[in-house]
């Protein structure tokens, strides 16, 4: 049996203030299980994590939760997935979501999420992986990414590794720059 290609999404362990970003990342999560995709993610059952994959869940897409047992208990581990995996800590999570992750996508979320986004761009850059990387963006991202633009102008970033960072509004159109299958 072939492998599913999995997407590994980066989100807010919060909701947010704005009902956008819960209906974005439900909507995701039914995206990837419409086109037959599998999640990886941060294994919480709480915020825009937890939206995501019930979302996933409900449209029929296996996830992995993957999770530091350190924050099993901040970050509610979500006890519903198909797999969930506790890990020793945050280096060996996001090794190991890299590890199973087809393609990257961010979704508006804080340090955390930001942190695993420019992980996962710096270690495409240094060629530790070839696997793309994405900003599902509405306008949450305007001023990362107005800065990455002026990090471009001003020398101190390569307007190659800019374009690593492949950003859409629309959830499908992502997921087709990606190279994500439609089932």
């Amino acid at each position: 049996m072939r492998k599913r290609f999995t997407v590994c999404v980066f989100c807010g362990a919060k909701t947010g203030t704005d009902a956008r970003y819960r209906a974005e990342a439900r909507h995701f999560g039914e995206r990837l299980g419409a086109r037959g995709l599998a999640l990886v993610y941060g294994g919480a059952q709480v915020g825009l994590m937890g939206v995501l994959a019930d979302a996933a869940l409900a449209t029929g897409a296996p996830v992995t939760g993957v999770l530091p047992h350190a924050l099993s208990s901040a970050e509610v581990a979500h006890t519903g997935l198909t797999e969930l995996r506790l890990t020793e800590g945050l280096h060996v999570r996001k090794a190991e979501m890299t590890a199973r992750a087809d393609a990257f996508v961010a979704l508006p979320g804080g340090f955390g999420t930001l942190d695993e986004l420019f992980e996962a761009l710096s270690w495409q850059q240094l060629g530790l992986h070839q696997k793309p990387v994405g900003l599902l963006d509405d306008g949450y991202f305007a001023s990362l990414l107005a800065f990455l633009d002026g990090a471009v102008k001003a020398g101190l970033l390569a307007a190659e590794d800019r374009a690593r960072l492949v950003t859409h509004r629309d959830a499908d159109t992502l997921l087709d720059a990606l190279g994500a299958p439609r089932a």
